[in-house]
């Protein structure tokens, strides 16, 4: 098979399109052929050696959000059948010990990710533990599945089961034209929150808005914190979701009313904050909260919300496997909003 892989860290030249062996199924596992896989950040980031996952190694296929086709099944596999259209969960929690991949599942530890730590969908075919793919309806296509994994498995953790966002409460959402605000904005709006979503262009605001934003700032050019309190009558927002990191820590800290809730799952503008008063922190009853990774039994819930609910599929472009530098190139860039999906 093809598959687009890199054997050391470097900028877009490392990646390699090249013949690799077809993975072989163990008894509880399957072998996607790969429709559609779509990107994120922490391709980028693990390729260029700014951070990478423990057990990250080399050499190493990207590609953490997959749909396709089961061609291949293990002996002891009686639920899931060649030809079957899936999507697939990407972290290995959860898996069956006849699995090749099992072993990898610890939550806070050394967790076996599909494109992170294990070989992904930046390739023709993806070696899947059975218990990890999920069926895909026949109205939904392979390309809007693979926009679904990380991104909203990332954003209903982080807002409903850390953060236990209400009906009815204020959230402030950064960086609205990636993947995981995209998916938080519509998981906010469809629970009922009042979403303040900012992001770096105007163009991108107005999209925000387009989705179920209620208000939206330019945060290039705007006050974050005047903006939200002058909305909130100077109450503040009642939540924070925030995967940005340095850049609007601090902001978002003093956008944040009392009891306030800032949930930090990313760190895309840097790995380092500073609390710029640690005075309104404790008044206030600020509570800072680190997203934890998201448990086996939140996909297919979520999946099933997904399938059956009006949510918009955000794709921003499809590209070429063979042409995934280009692609990640234009990540890097942040020009894009929603998801960017290689096609084998």
């Amino acid at each position: 098979m093809k598959a687009l892989l890199y054997h050391e860290s470097g900028g877009p030249e490392v990646l390699q399109y090249i013949d690799v062996s077809d993975p072989e199924p163990g008894p509880a596992d399957v072998v996607i052929d790969v429709a559609a896989t779509s990107l994120n950040r922490l391709d980028v980031v693990q390729r260029n050696g700014w951070f990478q996952m423990p057990g990250f190694q080399y050499p190493h296929i990207a590609g953490m959000d997959i749909a396709g086709t089961v061609s291949a099944i293990g002996a002891a596999v009686t639920d899931v059948a060649i030809g079957d259209r899936v999507v697939v969960d990407p972290s290995m929690a959860g898996v069956s010990d006849d699995s090749k991949l099992a072993g990898k599942g610890d939550l806070f530890g050394d967790l076996g990710v599909l494109g992170a730590t294990i070989d992904g969908g930046y390739a023709e075919k993806c070696l899947v533990p059975a218990s990890h793919v999920y069926a895909v309806p026949d109205d939904v296509t392979l390309e809007a599945a693979a926009t679904f994994p990380t991104c909203y498995l990332t954003a209903n953790h982080a807002l409903f089961e850390v953060g236990e966002l209400q009906a009815g409460e204020s959230v402030m959402i950064h960086a609205a034209g990636s993947g995981v605000s995209t998916a938080g904005i519509q998981l906010a709006k469809n629970a009922g929150a009042i979403v303040f979503a900012t992001a770096g262009t105007d163009e991108k605001c107005e999209r925000a808005l387009e989705l179920g934003a209620d208000h939206v700032l330019n945060n290039r050019t705007g006050d974050v914190a005047g903006w939200a309190r002058g909305l909130t009558q100077g109450a503040g927002v009642n939540m924070v979701f925030d995967h940005v990191g340095t850049a609007l820590f601090g902001p978002s800290l003093f956008a944040l009313g009392i009891h306030g809730r800032l949930v930090n799952c990313g760190n895309s503008s840097g790995d380092e904050a500073t609390i710029p008063s640690l005075g309104y922190l404790f008044h206030s009853g600020i509570k800072i909260l680190g997203s934890d990774p998201y448990r086996p039994d939140e996909m297919g819930p979520l999946w099933d919300t997904f399938c059956s609910g009006d949510f918009e599929v955000m794709i921003d472009s499809e590209w070429a496997l063979e042409d995934g530098a280009e692609a990640q190139n234009k990540m890097l860039s942040s020009d894009f909003f929603g998801k960017i999906i290689l096609k084998p």
